[in-house]
């Protein structure tokens, strides 16, 4: 007699042998994911000792870096309001936001912020507010930091540095304040100070490498020691200095580390006493800084403020650097600064993709980290652009300033420049 239940037992020892394969993929996947966890912790261990625990922790929790994180996730050195602020008479034009959304394509100037992330835009036209709108939350006096507006910020400061005799001229190569490059390769004793200013030093930048850690742009943005990392960096030659233009957000932390030598003072001491006090900020602002420890400004993007402060900056370059009868920065220097080369091969000198960009079929070059705009008179506009759509425009043609902080771009680039060129062309 057959026992009971016998006749499916086939059936189960089938069963049995058709998952042994199952289980043996589940268990060479499970072998094949452990080895993947080992590879990976193994990668960040190694990671954390080349560079420090606290780089590989930022990279891995900011990623690509966020207005919120530099006012929240950095240690920071306050700039003091002025203790006598300036304040712009307000003399609001309706027809200037009209003329803003015709530049924009719409009717609605209120919807089209929030629709773009905007959270202020400002319009300062012969001394004096004719538009000022916030959006997303912020206010007039909402800390907003820079990105990239930073550059130009340094640039100034590089200005008045030389206009003080502290540092030569802008030909002066950098060893003369960074003597400790000059034997590391004597071809670095080549790149000046201008060619830093203008993006040209012919250094290596690569924004992203395969091995994530250490690509240029998480270095300069998230490494706990900027000075050492920039010293590093400038050994990195690929080119003679001044042969074509190639963003790198070393070149103003090695401006930085000028600075300090020459000032004695920290980068937040020198913007307090020569810009911040001078222009009459009226709020607060910050400096970030790459870590308590080193306690370096993070020249490349890390200038926080309001924004009727920012605006400021492109004011005082559109008074030639004077401000309430004094000078604060030489004319020379202004002109300097936004002007274009004439003697630049412009397709030859912008051949990267970011450069093209700038190089927009001839009517666009870059300055002393400021990008100019070519109009049919000499008055080319110029502007200051940040990360994420971060903008102070100033067309001297119609003695206007615009400024435009974000969270993001919420359009091309291009557009923003597009319509405050036509905006500010009526």
């Amino acid at each position: 007699m057959t026992p009971q239940g016998s006749a499916e037992s086939p059936s189960r020892h089938t069963q049995l042998w058709s998952e042994r394969p199952k289980r043996r993929a589940r268990r060479w996947v499970g072998i094949g994911l452990a080895g993947l966890f080992s590879l990976i912790a193994a990668w960040l261990i190694l990671a954390a000792l080349i560079y420090s625990p606290t780089y590989v922790i930022r990279v891995l929790r900011m990623r690509e870096s966020s207005q919120a994180d530099y006012l929240t996730q950095f240690p920071t050195r306050t700039l003091h309001a002025s203790t006598n602020p300036y304040e712009y008479p307000v003399a609001i034009d309706p027809d200037a936001e009209r003329r803003l959304e015709s530049a924009f394509g719409t009717t609605d100037i209120g919807s089209f912020l929030q629709g773009t992330d905007s959270q202020a835009l400002l319009v300062i036209t012969d001394g004096a507010i004719v538009l000022e709108r916030y959006a997303n939350g912020a206010s007039r006096d909402t800390m907003l930091t820079s990105f990239s507006v930073a550059k130009s910020f340094d640039s100034a400061l590089i200005g008045i540095a030389i206009d003080e005799g502290l540092i030569g001229s802008v030909d002066d190569p950098i060893t003369d304040y960074l003597p400790e490059l000059a034997d590391r390769d004597p071809r670095i004793a080549d790149i000046t100070i201008s060619h830093l200013l203008t993006m040209s030093s012919g250094l290596d930048y690569a924004a992203m490498r395969w091995a994530l850690f250490n690509g240029d742009d998480p270095l300069t943005t998230y490494h706990p020691d900027q000075r050492s990392v920039a010293l590093e960096a400038a050994t990195r030659i690929v080119e003679p200095p001044g042969q074509s233009f190639q963003y790198n957000k070393y070149h103003p932390q090695l401006l930085g580390m000028i600075l300090e030598r020459v000032t004695g003072m920290t980068i937040t001491q020198y913007t307090q006493t020569r810009l911040w006090d001078p222009v009459g900020m009226q709020y607060d602002g910050q400096w970030t800084l790459d870590s308590s420890e080193h306690g370096f400004e993070k020249m490349e993007a890390g200038l926080n403020a309001r924004p009727i402060d920012f605006a400021k900056l492109g004011s005082l370059f559109l008074a030639g650097g004077q401000w309430n009868g004094t000078q604060i920065i030489t004319q020379e220097w202004i002109e300097a600064s936004v002007a274009p080369d004439p003697s630049r091969d412009q397709p030859r000198h912008y051949r990267d993709d970011f450069g093209k960009w700038i190089y927009n079929d001839g009517r666009g070059w870059y300055g002393y980290f400021w990008y100019g705009r070519a109009r049919a008179s000499s008055d080319h506009d110029y502007f200051a652009e940040g990360d994420h759509g971060q903008f102070i425009y100033v067309s001297p043609a119609t003695n206007t300033v615009i400024v435009r902080l974000g969270t993001e771009y919420g359009l091309d680039p291009s557009d923003w420049i597009d319509a405050f060129y036509e905006y500010a062309s009526k």
